[in-house]
């Protein structure tokens, strides 16, 4: 890909993740100060690689799951274990202050950090407490647009349910995992990406804090508030 193209895709995968809607050439052709014809050539060239489709009732267009893949796999290319001290944020420092008040009882802190996760991401937050898996803001889930057909709603319900199952027996070895819509090995019709890390607590070596959301989400943000998050409970526990 042309850098043009890598900025188009990150600027689709972005807008759509705001407006719940395919991005147009119109709003793409402002943002990057060019034509809606060059933008239309650009889109098309994404759309053979199979990074991006156009919904049959739209113009516009949608970033599928490999166009996901990509842009998740330049924001891990282009984190290197550390964070400037601007990265840590109020969201993050939210996460921080939670987590700290309960540093002699593990249990709460991760539940405080799932809690947390859940309020600043609006997703559905889980993590594994020893062999329980503690599951906080699943109206938040069923609230968004992409689940409102049952079909998608019954995929959900059965990742859901294989979930604890699933992590005991493939133990995700990264210390951040991403599974995007149809990479998650159970629920692959679900439409949903899984964003978890791994951490050490009392419990085991192999602890798991994340979130449960729309593929159509802000990758760059949860991405980081996750990571924080498992990092931040292995300092204090």
């Amino acid at each position: 890909m042309t850098e043009r193209q890598i900025k188009i895709l990150a600027a689709i995968i972005e807008q759509h993740a705001e407006i719940a809607a395919p991005v147009g050439s119109v709003m793409l052709a402002k943002l990057f100060g060019v034509s809606s014809a060059t933008i239309r050539s650009e889109m098309a060239k994404l759309e053979e690689m199979g990074l991006i489709a156009q919904p049959h009732t739209s113009a516009g267009r949608i970033p599928t799951d490999l166009g996901y893949r990509h842009y998740v796999n330049m924001i891990n290319d282009a984190y290197d274990g550390t964070e400037a001290l601007p990265m840590i944020d109020r969201s993050a420092k939210a996460i921080e202050a939670r987590v700290s008040t309960h540093g002699n009882h593990a249990d709460r802190a991760i539940r405080s950090a799932v809690d947390s996760l859940v309020e600043l991401t609006h997703n559905l937050g889980i993590a594994t407490i020893g062999d329980e898996l503690y599951m906080s803001g699943i109206s938040n889930l069923f609230s968004q647009p992409e689940f409102a057909q049952a079909n998608h709603a019954q995929a959900v319900a059965r990742l859901l349910d294989n979930l604890e199952p699933w992590l005991r027996e493939a133990a995700p070895n990264e210390p951040l995992n991403v599974y995007i819509g149809a990479e998650n090995p159970i629920g692959k019709g679900s439409g949903v990406s899984l964003i978890i890390s791994r951490f050490r607590s009392p419990y085991s070596d192999r602890s798991y804090i994340g979130v449960l959301g729309s593929t159509r989400q802000s990758y760059a943000k949860v991405m980081r508030l996750v990571r924080h998050a498992g990092a931040m409970l292995e300092e204090v526990l």
